[in-house]
């Protein structure tokens, strides 16, 4: 996919097949690229001894129905209760983008970092998904920026990799998350935007945006390999100039 040669480029193309497909959302089938929602994030059995109430919780937020999620928290529901995949009513409302939902869970409390199974957190998945709006509802409850997914990476990176340009930008405007931070795989968000990218306007918009920020266009990947001499094996003129530029 990169261009690389030899035996090691096989195993670096397979490697980025891979990841296109499986993204940073954790379980289940990501959002689409787009960034529009997957619909309802509905929660599987919750273990046993959970309570009626909180089992209403789950559900709710799920669905995105906030009535019913102020509901089973008024019948004792905790925002901290969990599904049979260690997702919380607030990770089941971010993954839907229910925004409505959200609001109430973070004004109860609710915990923007909890991790699921597969190291999904409410905020993180605001990253795959490219929902400024959940984004904007998440931060006052003050998210730890330097928590990763299971691929060592923040929320800015797979917001990279889609060209969700609007969250890039918002998340570089108000948060104090690491521009150049480097996943498990040796990539930065300027990495994955061009090596996962397809070129376009949205990823150009990206690279743009990093760049403004402050990332290291001389930043190379675990193979020596630039931003820039990515760009241009893939044939990404637009993006190349601006890496030239920077």
């Amino acid at each position: 996919m990169n261009g690389l040669g030899g035996g090691r480029g096989a195993a670096a193309a397979v490697l980025l097949v891979g990841l296109a497909v499986a993204t940073a959302c954790g379980s289940g089938p990501p959002p689409k690229a787009s960034g529009s929602p997957s619909g309802s994030a509905s929660a599987p059995a919750a273990p046993a001894g959970t309570s009626r109430a909180g089992k209403d919780l789950l559900d709710a937020a799920g669905r995105g129905d906030a009535t019913a999620v102020k509901a089973a928290l008024a019948a004792g529901a905790v925002p901290s209760v969990r599904d049979g995949q260690g997702r919380t009513p607030l990770l089941l409302a971010a993954r839907g983008d229910h925004v409505e939902a959200a609001k109430v869970l973070v004004k109860a409390g609710a915990d923007p970092d909890a991790q699921d199974d597969t190291k999904d957190s409410a905020w993180l998945v605001t990253g795959v998904t490219g929902s400024v709006e959940m984004a904007r509802i998440l931060i006052p409850a003050k998210p730890d920026y330097t928590v990763v997914n299971r691929f060592g990476g923040t929320s800015l990176i797979p917001a990279a990799e889609r060209g969700h340009a609007a969250y890039v930008r918002e998340v570089l405007r108000t948060t104090s998350v690491k521009v150049d931070h480097v996943n498990d795989l040796g990539w930065t968000a300027l990495l994955e935007a061009v090596i996962l990218g397809d070129g376009g306007a949205d990823h150009q918009r990206v690279v743009a945006l990093l760049l403004e920020a402050g990332a290291d266009p001389a930043l190379a990947d675990r193979e020596g390999v630039t931003p820039l001499r990515h760009a241009e094996r893939k044939g990404q003129t637009e993006i190349a100039n601006l890496l030239r530029d920077a």
